[in-house]
């Protein structure tokens, strides 16, 4: 615990006055902490101003990241028939219909992202009490409700994320490895922030991206500069 306080304090040092820095200089930052014994995760966190309360201001989606999370994905595939196999092929970890929805029901959840043929949400549809606080439930707006299953495991397989703004406002989404070449990590974040932007709600007014952080699973966040 002590080792872990002194590189904190440490890392918080580095950070200077948190004045908000562009891209590249906060990844920089970052790959400049003392790190943790394993290859952290890093993350980005960004601060909306919408009003979550209001169904048509809610901002959730999928985005294809250009270098991937750089983590192994584990996916499900709600499908019947040839496209199964097909997922199967493309990377689904298990594939199924009702009795998948068993397993589920029975507690099992050993996996990160489901995805659904429209055919099967009447399998589908009865987990949405133990999928939805999970954020694992399949819906269209995501990508992961679709006729192309086997084209969408493909996809998060290769590190497409889901996202969608919590309670507060705030946007929650993985962009990478701390291992990642600063230049990867930089695009995958510039990547990420500009498709936040193009999904702005019409109704905002006033300043949509109001705070943009950045941070490894174990380091202090780092201000981004923002405007949008």
């Amino acid at each position: 615990m002590a080792r872990s306080s002194k590189r904190h304090a440490s890392n918080v040092s580095r950070n200077g006055d948190a004045t908000p820095l562009d891209v590249p200089e906060a990844v920089k930052t970052l790959k400049g902490f003392q790190g943790a014994k394993f290859d952290e995760t890093v993350e980005i966190a960004v601060r909306l101003g919408i009003d979550p309360r209001q169904g048509n201001q809610n901002v959730r989606g999928a985005f294809s990241l250009p270098h991937g999370i750089g983590k192994k994905v584990r996916v499900i595939a709600f499908v019947e028939g040839p496209a199964a196999d097909e997922a199967k092929e493309a990377g689904a970890c298990e594939v199924g219909a009702a009795e998948l929805a068993e397993k589920i029901e029975g507690g099992w959840f050993d996996f990160d992202i489901a995805i659904a043929h429209p055919s099967m949400m009447r399998f589908v549809g009865k987990l949405g009490k133990v999928l939805g606080p999970q954020g694992k439930m399949p819906t269209p707006k995501s990508g992961t409700v679709t006729t192309e299953v086997p084209a969408a495991v493909a996809d998060f397989v290769a590190g497409k994320i889901e996202f969608r703004n919590d309670a507060g406002g705030i946007v929650h989404a993985p962009v990478g490895r701390c291992s990642f070449e600063e230049a990867k990590l930089s695009e995958n974040i510039e990547a990420f922030i500009g498709h936040l932007v193009k999904l702005k709600p019409t109704s905002i007014k006033g300043v949509y991206m109001r705070k943009v952080h950045i941070k490894s699973t174990m380091s202090p966040s780092i201000s981004i500069a923002c405007g949008a």
